[in-house]
C-alpha cells in the first residue's frame, strides 16, 4: 500500500461511525464490492486524502484486497494522495477553457497561491488542481472550488476568490448551492449522504438554456 500515506490508526469511536456509514452505503448495492468508490469517498471525508488506514478499512468492509482497493484509489483524480486544502480549487485546462484563458488563469492562480497541481498551501487553506473537463464549456474558462462551479474566470477573478476563500469572505458560487462546504463535507455528500443543499441556487443559467430557447423559437421537435 506504498502508494499511500500512512494515517493515524482511527480509535474505537471514530471506527464505529465509520462502519455504520459504510454498512448504510453498501447496502444500496446488490454486490458490496461496487460500495468502494462512495467508500473511499468516505474515508476522505474523514482524514482529508486517502491513507493506508483508510484503505485497509474499505478492504475490510467489502471483503476485497487492499491491492484491489488501491488499484480503483489510483486510477480516479478525486482521490488524493495527500492532503488537500479547506478549498480545493480546480481550474479547467482543456481545450476551450485552455484557448479561453485557462492556462493563463491556472500560471497567474499558481504563482500567486504558490503551490501546483495536488499541493496544498502551508495554512491548510487551499489546494490547486489542473482539471482537465468541468463539463461545463458553454461557461469557459471555469473553476470549480469543491466541485462547484465559477464561471467565465480571469486571472484576476480567480485571485480575488482565493483571496476571499483564505479570508472567510462568502463567496457563492455561480451555480448551484448558495455557499461552499469543506473538502471532507464534500467528499461526504459524494459518498452519498445528502447535505440538503441540491435545490439550492441557479440550476442552469441562460448559456445552457441557449438550444432550447432556440428550439422553441423555431418550432423545432425531437423526432
Amino acid at each position: 500500500m506504498s502508494h499511500f500515506p500512512e494515517g493515524s490508526p482511527y480509535d474505537v469511536e471514530t471506527r464505529q461511525r465509520l462502519e455504520q456509514d459504510a454498512k448504510e452505503i453498501i447496502a444500496r448495492y446488490p454486490q458490496p464490492r461496487s460500495a468502494l468508490l462512495p467508500l473511499l469517498h468516505l474515508v476522505q471525508s474523514l482524514d482529508g486524502h486517502i491513507t493506508q488506514e483508510g484503505v485497509q478499512f474499505c478492504a475490510d468492509m467489502l471483503d476485497v484486497t487492499p491491492a484491489q482497493v488501491v488499484g480503483v484509489a489510483t486510477f480516479y483524480t478525486q482521490y488524493k494522495r495527500a492532503p488537500m486544502g479547506e478549498y480545493h480549487v480546480g481550474v479547467c485546462v482543456n481545450t476551450l477553457c485552455a484557448v479561453l484563458g485557462g492556462d493563463e488563469i491556472w500560471e497567474s492562480l499558481s504563482e500567486h497561491v504558490g503551490v501546483g497541481h495536488d499541493q496544498a498551501t502551508e495554512d491548510g487553506k487551499i489546494s490547486l488542481e489542473r482539471l482537465e473537463c468541468n463539463a461545463a464549456c458553454d461557461y469557459a474558462p471555469v473553476m470549480m472550488v469543491n466541485w462547484e462551479f465559477y464561471d467565465n474566470q480571469t486571472p484576476e477573478s480567480a485571485k480575488q476568490l482565493v483571496d476571499d476563500l483564505r479570508a472567510g469572505r462568502p463567496v457563492p458560487p455561480t451555480r448551484g448551492a448558495n455557499g461552499i462546504c469543506s473538502f471532507k463535507e464534500a467528499s461526504r455528500v459524494l459518498a452519498g449522504f445528502n447535505d440538503g443543499r441540491a435545490h439550492e441556487g441557479v440550476q442552469a443559467g441562460p448559456e445552457s438554456r441557449v438550444g432550447v430557447e432556440l428550439a422553441k423559437e423555431k418550432g423545432w421537435e425531437a423526432p
